[in-house]
């Protein structure tokens, strides 16, 4: 890999053959890299600008402000995360100084409040979202662009099993009610030096089924892809989303697909410690009782299932438990 793939997706909602050619050139960024960019996703600048301006205008708040809407148990992921509780590199089994960064996350703002959303094996997938009460507009311009990448998974999961040799309602049927993430992330300017071994997001694979980002300022720190040679690849810088797959996907794939290592590096030299980055990432999950286990048409003798079965719930809560600090 000397680069990564961008796919322009715009063919593939006018035409059956647009969306064969679309799922094909996917399919072969998920088994080389597990990573690929996207352009013509039908999503509205409008809502972009607007979730980015939700965030930047809630990040430029008082860290006591942030903090009263911090989230309420470090197994819950959601509300606002302060620097210094997140140690994504445990995920690679490294151990290393905490993540430079600060996170606001929601999740589905409306759902019954029935025996699944909230049994014991329902926390701490489902929980509120804590809306802060400023900056103005922060909520709708969150909801908007959450609405617009639920859509845009949905596509993105019919492409994949276009390729997969499955039924396009195959993920979508096992991610109705979907505990999915949105990611607001903020890199701050460094006001001293990082701590040796630290990053802006350590090293990690997602866990999830697929991963959408959408970032300002890439070229100073911004995200890398681990190569299979050890080294590492930078995203390209461009109008567009980044796709990558996580660990749950690559499960059902049995490695035919990859889900990769990746990291948010530092700035170059000190000279850009003083930019900042702001990135949203939303990670489709599937439902947490879905049982997790490879694809029949991903099985053959010369490659017998890699995974024992397992739910995404289960899944999930050990992987998540590994990145918190107190």
């Amino acid at each position: 890999m000397t680069e990564i793939p961008v796919v322009d997706l715009s063919t593939s909602f006018e035409s059956e053959a647009g969306f064969d050619a679309c799922a094909k050139a996917i399919a072969k960024a998920c088994e080389d890299t597990g990573f690929f960019g996207i352009v013509g996703h039908a999503v509205p600048r409008e809502v972009i600008a607007g979730a980015m301006s939700a965030a930047r205008g809630f990040f430029a708040l008082p860290l006591e402000e942030k903090l009263k809407v911090q989230r309420e148990r470090p197994e819950l992921n959601r509300a606002y995360i302060t620097f210094g509780t997140e140690t994504l590199a445990r995920l690679a089994g490294n151990e290393t100084p905490p993540d430079f960064k600060e996170v606001y996350t929601v999740g589905p703002d409306v759902y019954p409040k029935d025996e699944y959303h909230t049994c014991k094996d329902a926390l701490p997938h489902w929980g509120p979202n804590r809306w802060p009460d400023a900056p103005s507009g922060f909520k709708p311009g969150v909801l908007a662009y959450w609405d617009a990448m639920q859509r845009l998974k949905i596509h993105l999961t019919h492409l994949f099993a276009h390729v997969l040799g499955i039924p396009r309602a195959y993920f979508p049927d096992r991610m109705e009610k979907s505990p999915d993430q949105f990611r607001l992330i903020h890199y701050p300017p460094y006001a001293k030096a990082w701590e040796p071994g630290q990053l802006r997001a350590g090293e990690h694979t997602d866990l999830g089924l697929l991963t959408i980002v959408y970032s300002d300022n890439n070229t100073i720190g911004g995200l890398e892809v681990r190569n299979k040679d050890g080294s590492w690849v930078a995203a390209p810088d461009f109008e567009g989303f980044m796709v990558n797959l996580g660990d749950t996907m690559m499960r059902w794939c049995n490695d035919r697909w990859k889900s990769t290592p990746h990291r948010v590096v530092n700035p170059p030299s000190t000279s850009g410690a003083g930019s900042d980055r702001i990135s949203l990432a939303f990670f489709a999950i599937p439902d947490y009782d879905t049982t997790i286990e490879c694809l029949p048409s991903c099985i053959d003798e010369n490659h017998p299932a890699l995974y024992p079965p397992v739910t995404m719930g289960d899944y999930r809560a050990a992987r998540f438990a590994r990145t918190a600090n107190a």
